[in-house]
């Protein structure tokens, strides 16, 4: 698309844009909300299933997306992708248990996975590598907008009108962004050379599915050591080796292997498999620390968040703009990283607001800074051709580290506080119920439920209905769950860090090579990028 004028690609931009920010903020306003709309519903423990299922079907649809949009333009599935998502948000507002609310938004998660990988692989078709920095890194600054004002305003309807309308306030943006697409978004010839690779696709799907379903699980529904646990990653273990053998040998391989012998994409792709782990495993959390810990309501909770939105939208604009002066990256990398760090460390011993805020500013600068990189490297090492496969699967390993961040991390959680909270009763520093009686005993009992912490309305009415001799009691148990669930974060946030570390010592051996000026095919690229053409018939 490098024949189009600046105007036009301007135009286009905007469309991409509007796909973008809808994609983004109907995530974004989910957050904060999240636990309040579980303690309505019920199920604290199916809490991660709802944003796993989020991750699960969108990271199966990036992947699939990535190779097929190579074969047949951008412009379906983007569309697609909107539709999908504006149904599946649609329906999540009109859940009334949460198992429908984690099926409604696993069909989000399928429109939200196409949407995502479409839009960032078009921008790499309109720019070449050496500008597509800069707009990547305003495309960030689209999606840290949207967290500025996504998890206040979620905050904030959850609180004063319905949580339905978290996930209905933004379809006419979808019907507004489908519009944008189908009229400016240019149409492209299918590349009748390339065919699909259906089996390997369905052996990809089966062994995502096995691994993901295996870390959802895990320490949740079913024991570490269980027969079940050990037979999803078993099965995902075989269907990866039976993957690996067909893509060897497939015209069109939906995952080409040959692509991962590039040290540039293999280092680029582990990197953001830890970063997302560390980075969504423990934001996913943070709400737990600031209404539960904190007694902040949902409103206010938004407004903890917005400082390390407002950072990264103002460095991540900028490190896009200096990376495309430069030419340069890996600089940008290492200086980013160090902040995400100290930023979750920040969060593991935070003992109120003033260090939340604070917390939130340091890791935003370092998401900023170091959001734009990743993607680029992976799509400036290897053929333009390619661009769809290569940005899908760099958004595949994203994903995947951030689901199974999740589910380690809510397994890390929830053990974490049953032991402290078993810990904590043997010792003593539980209330004295031997002096009420038996019935007013069990239900104090059932207080020591963190759950209870999330939905402050509720426990400021269950506090005010108990007999005035009994307040004491409750008030003591609620200190003690408390005390109990910042124990059990503190090692939730800790171990993220310890996992950006690791991405950390990564970078360091990550390869920087120019970025390219020019989309052409037979555009000068580093010795791995041109052994991989000349390996992989397609590319050329």
């Amino acid at each position: 698309m490098e024949h189009l004028t600046q105007k036009k690609k301007l135009t286009i931009m905007i469309a991409l844009m509007a796909a973008m920010f809808f994609a983004a903020i109907n995530q974004t306003i989910v957050s904060t909300a999240m636990p309040r709309i579980i303690a309505i519903l019920g199920g604290i423990e199916y809490y991660t299933w709802v944003i796993t299922i989020y991750m699960l079907t969108s990271t199966i649809a990036t992947v699939l997306v990535g190779k097929l949009s190579d074969i047949y333009g951008r412009k379906p599935f983007l569309l697609v992708g909107i539709v999908f998502f504006i149904i599946g948000a649609f329906l999540c507002g009109t859940s009334t248990t949460v198992f429908q609310l984690i099926t409604y938004r696993g069909i989000q998660g399928l429109g939200g996975g196409i949407l995502m990988s479409a839009t960032v692989t078009a921008v790499g078709d309109l720019f070449a590598p050496r500008e597509r920095a800069k707009w990547t890194g305003i495309m960030m600054a689209v999606f840290g907008f949207s967290s500025v004002i996504g998890p206040t305003l979620g905050g904030f309807l959850v609180d004063h009108i319905a949580w339905k309308w978290i996930f209905w306030i933004f379809l006419p943006l979808g019907v507004v962004a489908f519009g944008m697409i189908w009229s400016m978004f240019p149409k492209t010839a299918r590349k009748t050379t390339e065919s699909i690779d259906y089996l390997g696709s369905l052996l990809l799907s089966l062994m995502l599915i096995a691994l993901l379903l295996g870390f959802s699980w895990a320490g949740t529904k079913y024991d570490w050591g269980s027969t079940q646990i050990i037979g999803l990653f078993g099965a995902s273990v075989v269907f990866l080796i039976i993957l690996l053998l067909v893509e060897r040998k497939a015209k069109s391989p939906v995952l080409p292997l040959s692509m991962f012998k590039n040290s540039i994409v293999t280092i680029s792709n582990s990197i953001g498999f830890l970063m997302n782990a560390g980075m969504m495993g423990a934001m996913m959390y943070l709400p737990f620390f600031v209404q539960g810990v904190l007694g902040i309501s949902p409103t206010y909770s938004g407004f903890v968040n917005m400082p390390m939105s407002i950072a990264m939208i103002f460095l991540s604009t900028l490190s896009g703009r200096w990376i495309s002066k430069s030419g340069k990256y890996k600089r940008f990398a290492l200086a980013g990283m160090p902040f995400m760090v100290v930023g979750m460390l920040m969060m593991a011993f935070m003992s109120n607001v003033a260090v939340a805020v604070a917390a939130m500013i340091v890791f935003g600068i370092g998401l900023g800074i170091s959001m734009p990189v990743f993607t680029l490297t992976v799509q400036n090492a290897v053929a333009p051709t390619q661009l769809g496969v290569a940005t899908a699967t760099a958004t595949l390993f994203r994903n995947l580290g951030g689901t199974i961040g999740i589910a380690v991390m809510g397994t890390v959680m929830n053990s974490t506080m049953s032991s402290k909270l078993e810990a904590a009763v043997k010792a003593g520093e539980g209330p004295d119920l031997t002096q009420v009686d038996a019935d007013t005993a069990n239900q104090l009992s059932s207080f020591l439920n963190p759950q209870m912490l999330l939905d402050q309305p509720k426990l400021k009415e269950l506090h005010a209905t108990l007999p005035e001799q009994v307040q004491p009691l409750f008030t003591h148990i609620i200190e003690m769950v408390r005390s109990v669930l910042s124990d059990s974060l503190t090692v939730v946030f800790l171990f993220g860090m310890s996992l950006l570390i690791v991405a950390f010592i990564l970078v360091l051996f990550l390869k920087e090579i120019p970025l390219r000026s020019s989309n052409d095919s037979k555009a000068k690229a580093d010795p791995e990028t041109t052994d991989l053409i000349k390996k992989e018939p397609s590319l050329q």
